[in-house]
């Protein structure tokens, strides 16, 4: 060790480079990094998160205090080598007791540093959607991040089962730390309406709206949820809003957009936002008359944790995570069925009292997830290490 009574842990910020900054995983390793800069002088470990200003890399504003220490190095600006051995290297030259990888986009080297990695889900392996040879990549750095990590940190118990199962892995290895959310951002509070007006007048939102907020990829469902929507709106007149996908386009969209512009003599339209940064997507979804989380599989899923956080009508699929991250306080719906998904949206719609549910129901349990509580939980598993 360097101190005899501080434990230095070397913190991989690869997945806060500033091209990430809509993705989970970017999101966690920031709230992570920032709540363990707020413990570090009451901690008994110092921690040095890797910078390099040659790199376009949010860690780079993060400055020193007592138990904070930043580390630069020349390797973070070079992608495939710290990946592949150089984030190992880093941190054993740094002499550090052990390296946290908040994301499984690091090859540990065994033998020469123990690494603690958090693999948030086994997209890759249960919905792969990329190309063959990226989807190979990923499930390459799962596998051995899951062999050669010393412990493994996850975002709930439904991805603890999915590692244990694929891996191998024996339970006990694998701690379930739930995620945060930003709680000053997405809340019950009223948005601004002169603000939240100008926004919907900028996306050219006219009526009421049901909204899904994340990035657009397959596993999120949305053909399945504009054919459901069009349905609904179809068998009931008396219904009539727009839907709104929040979200950049992230890869294999192309049948969203061709279901979204295809719709013969059905009613209803599908309005895409873009990416939008957290005060005005806030705003979208407390002005939504129903959020809808129709995936196939997650993790943890952060947007519909702050879709109930916000006091909006939220339904959700059955599948994955879904149920156990809202506490099974929602009304869920089988989400290979546009059938079911319909009705799930037309019931949420139309029956107030199971709107007042939602929303009762919904803040009471959102309100349990938060980014300190992550960060203390996170610390404890990395400071076992070598205990």
């Amino acid at each position: 060790m360097n101190d005899k009574n501080k434990k230095v842990i070397a913190f991989d910020t690869w997945s806060m480079a500033s091209r990430f900054r809509n993705h989970g995983t970017y999101v966690y390793a920031k709230n992570l990094l920032t709540n363990f800069r707020e413990m570090a002088s009451e901690s008994s470990v110092e921690v040095r998160p890797f910078v390099s200003p040659a790199a376009s890399n949010d860690a780079n504003s993060f400055r020193a205090v007592e138990g904070f220490a930043p580390k630069q190095t020349a390797l973070l600006q070079r992608d495939r080598l710290w990946r592949f051995g150089g984030a190992c290297a880093a941190a054993f030259f740094d002499r550090a007791d052990l390296m946290f990888c908040p994301a499984s986009t690091v090859l540990p080297l065994k033998g020469l540093i123990p690494i603690v990695t958090t693999i948030h889900d086994v997209t890759p392996v249960t919905m792969p959607s990329f190309t063959r040879r990226i989807t190979e990549l990923l499930r390459f750095q799962l596998r051995n991040g899951a062999r050669f990590s010393q412990a493994l940190i996850t975002v709930s118990n439904c991805s603890k089962r999915d590692i244990v199962d694929i891996y191998g892995v024996p339970e006990s290895k694998v701690s379930v730390v739930y995620h945060g959310y930003d709680k000053a951002t997405f809340n019950s509070s009223p948005a601004d309406p002169q603000a939240s007006a100008d926004l919907l007048r900028q996306l050219k939102i006219t009526k009421p709206y049901i909204l899904h907020h994340g990035v657009i990829q397959p596993r999120k469902n949305l053909e399945r949820l504009i054919q459901s929507y069009r349905l609904m709106l179809t068998r009931n007149r008396n219904l009539d809003l727009d839907l709104v996908l929040a979200g950049p386009l992230g890869w294999r969209y192309e049948g969203v957009l061709a279901a979204a512009n295809f719709n013969g003599r059905a009613r209803g339209r599908v309005i895409f936002s873009g990416a939008l940064d957290d005060q005005h997507l806030a705003m979208l979804v407390k002005g939504a008359s129903l959020v809808v989380i129709p995936s196939l599989y997650e993790g943890f899923c952060l947007p519909m944790v702050e879709a109930m956080a916000c006091g909006t009508p939220t339904i959700a699929a059955n599948s994955s995570c879904l149920p156990e991250i809202s506490g099974g306080v929602l009304k869920y719906f089988d989400p290979q069925s546009v059938e079911a998904i319909s009705h799930g949206m037309e019931d949420a719609l139309e029956n107030e009292d199971v709107r007042k549910q939602l929303v009762s129901k919904g803040l009471q349990r959102a309100a349990y997830f938060d980014w300190r509580r992550c960060a203390e939980e996170s610390l404890a598993v990395l400071k076992s290490i070598g205990l």
